[in-house]
């Protein structure tokens, strides 16, 4: 079991959406599960739905957004950094 709060959790009194977040990286969480799971707030996460630049998400509806578990967890490995002086990996790839 890891200690990384963000890739394991126990069952807590605060979990977002009422419910442990799963494990399984091909699992559906609601707004507020990504959030928890990316430090973002849910407002930011909705921001970057708007404008770009955010974690992959799914529409299952006119008004359902999910996040799978495997993306966020990409997504916050994508935006690791070594310096404040350190790019990162270019996102326009050639596109």
């Amino acid at each position: 079991m890891s200690n990384d709060p963000l890739l394991s959790q126990t069952e807590r009194a605060d979990a977002p959406a009422g419910r442990v977040i799963p494990q399984d990286p091909d699992a559906l969480l609601y707004q507020a599960e990504a959030a928890y799971l990316t430090a973002q707030s849910e407002r930011t996460l909705e921001a970057y739905r708007l404008k770009g630049g955010g974690p992959p998400f799914i529409n299952v509806g006119k008004r359902g957004v999910r996040y799978r578990r495997g993306d966020l967890l990409q997504w916050i490995a994508g935006r690791r950094r070594r310096s404040t002086s350190d790019p990162g990996p270019s996102d326009r790839g050639g596109k």
